[in-house]
């Protein structure tokens, strides 16, 4: 028996409901219910879906590897960074080489768990909706259903791309299932997101209403992603075998488009905080009237988080915020952390004159006039760093979360899954006859000249608009594993606590590991043997 699937269900049948989100998953008191008593009233069912949202919530407020920031490691975007003294396990997940870090065989080993005890919430909840007395001739039961298989898809497929090959689970269960092959595991994710986009009225939960309900999943999300999902599997695999058509798909986006809903926000820099808020110093604020607000009109679907987590078990922050920081400095309005995921050169020098994604996106240490960096401190740092997702600080340097302002625990900067700007790329990438138009859209916004949109121009665009949004690396890998591996692979000259290094990334390591991660030895062990390593981890 897998004494891994015994730890999810033990931690999963007592379901217990935390405060976590600034919205609709605010719920207090913190609250602890058995199974045995619950699931009999739509109530439950509605309680038990904000688990499934704490859940999802919780693969990246448990401090373990967050599938963000690996996503960014392995592309071109960045190095591994982080203190010039820690250990080297970012280094070998940024060059798919284990023997930069040979005892870091558990990297993912809480990675693991979060996500499957996320997927546990959602599977339970699922199974549990038969014996629930439902008002016959309302759309309840299918919304609530819709969103719980939403959640569900999108932590099997954050998993299936970190891993490929993982255990199936649909249900509850202590079985010590195998490796499902990837196909099984994308045909679900299909068929959990085309449930959930025919399901959720698309009234449910209204844009207009944002300040209630951001973060729920809507109809527009689910076809939103079942577009990502086929992009990848169709490039990567190239196979189309997945129970969705290509114009099914692209009629989707084109609805989402088409509703009204979302747009882009005028002014690019506006989508981030550290982009857009301005230190005052004279009274130790920051102005934050130009950020767009979460939940703002381009925002398709986000990962929720509170500024309130401690160190009692409230679990509701996001945790790898304080990862992308300045190594221990804050200058305001950037806060400090522990400099992992610094960025590399060549994209900075990548693009265009004029393109105000530049300055919205990366933080120029030199350029802006930041002093006081510990050079002796920092691991493979370029003089730049991400500016999209980083802490924020105030004038005075004290951290500004709200909370306990703790800056590793109360960050609560949302995630954004999917804008509405990868709406429009993906529409023209899948022959929209509005693809010039849509693509001119996003460049405009940029600031730029229009181009004539084709497959490498729109791929091109797609670097610079989602630079550091966890997108880069996966766009890379499906246009096809060699295309990865050439453009990722590289030698540069660093500095490693301030004398000359280099970050070396073979392209034969990406090939050999075809672009996964390393299985938990934990869990290859709990398992006896039934799970099996990745290629290129042994």
């Amino acid at each position: 028996m897998n004494k891994f699937i015994i730890y999810i269900f033990a931690c999963g049948a007592g379901l217990t409901l935390l405060s976590c989100s600034k919205s609709f998953l605010n719920v207090s008191p913190q609250t602890s219910v058995l199974d045995q008593n619950f699931y009999k009233t739509v109530s439950d069912a509605e309680m038990a879906l904000v688990g499934c949202y704490d859940g999802y919530q919780r693969t990246s407020s448990n401090g373990n590897q967050a599938f963000y920031v690996t996503a960014e490691l392995l592309s071109d975007n960045c190095f591994g960074g982080t203190g010039n003294t820690d250990g080297r396990g970012y280094q070998a997940m940024d060059r798919f080489d284990i023997s930069q870090s040979p005892s870091d065989n558990n990297l993912f080993n809480g990675t693991w768990t979060d996500y499957y005890s996320g997927i546990f919430r959602c599977n339970t909840l699922l199974g549990k909706l038969d014996g629930i007395p439902f008002e016959e001739g309302t759309t309840t039961r299918n919304r609530i259903e819709g969103e719980t298989r939403f959640l569900r898809a999108l932590m099997y497929f954050d998993l299936v791309r970190l891993f490929e090959k993982v255990p199936l689970l649909t249900e509850p269960t202590t079985e010590n299932l195998p490796q499902a092959a990837p196909e099984e595991t994308y045909k679900l994710i299909v068929e959990d997101l085309k449930f959930a986009a025919a399901n959720i009225p698309a009234d449910a939960y209204p844009k207009a209403n944002a300040a209630q309900n951001d973060g729920r999943v809507t109809s527009y999300a689910a076809k939103a992603l079942l577009a990502r999902v086929y992009l990848f599997y169709t490039g990567y695999y190239a196979k189309d075998d997945l129970g969705v058509t290509k114009a099914e798909v692209l009629q989707g986006l084109e609805e989402v488009i088409q509703s009204g809903e979302y747009g882009l926000v005028d002014n690019y820099k506006a989508l981030w905080p550290a982009a857009s808020y301005v230190p005052n110093a004279a009274d130790n604020t920051l102005d934050k009237s130009g950020f767009a607000g979460m939940g703002n009109i381009e925002t398709v679907f986000v990962q929720k988080f509170n500024n309130t987590q401690n160190y009692s078990g409230m679990i509701d922050g996001n945790r790898w915020l304080v990862m992308m920081g300045m190594r221990n400095l804050s200058w305001s309005p950037y806060g400090k952390g522990w400099g992992a995921c610094t960025v590399n050169p060549t994209l900075v020098n990548a693009y265009e004159n004029g393109d105000k994604r530049k300055t919205a996106s990366i933080i120029d240490i030199v350029g802006e006039g930041i002093t006081g960096f510990d050079l002796k401190d920092q691991r493979e740092y370029t003089g730049y760093t991400n500016k999209k997702y980083t802490p924020t600080a105030l004038p005075d340097g004290t951290s500004d979360t709200g909370g306990s302002n703790d800056f590793q625990l109360s960050q609560d900067q949302d995630y954004v899954v999917i804008r509405f700007a990868d709406i429009l790329l993906m529409a023209a990438e899948l022959g929209s006859p509005n693809a010039q138009n849509y693509y001119d859209k996003v460049r405009t916004r940029a600031g730029l000249n229009t181009k004539q949109v084709t497959l490498q121009n729109i791929w091109n665009e797609r670097r610079f608009e989602f630079a550091f949004e966890g997108l880069r690396f996966y766009d890379l890998l499906r246009q096809g594993l060699s295309v990865a591996a050439s453009t990722i692979a590289q030698t540069q000259t660093v500095l490693s606590g301030s004398v000359n290094d280099q970050v070396v990334i073979k392209a034969e390591n990406i090939t050999k590991t075809r672009g996964f991660m390393e299985i938990p030895n934990t869990q290859i062990t709990l398992s006896k043997g039934v799970l099996v390593q990745n290629d290129g981890w042994n």
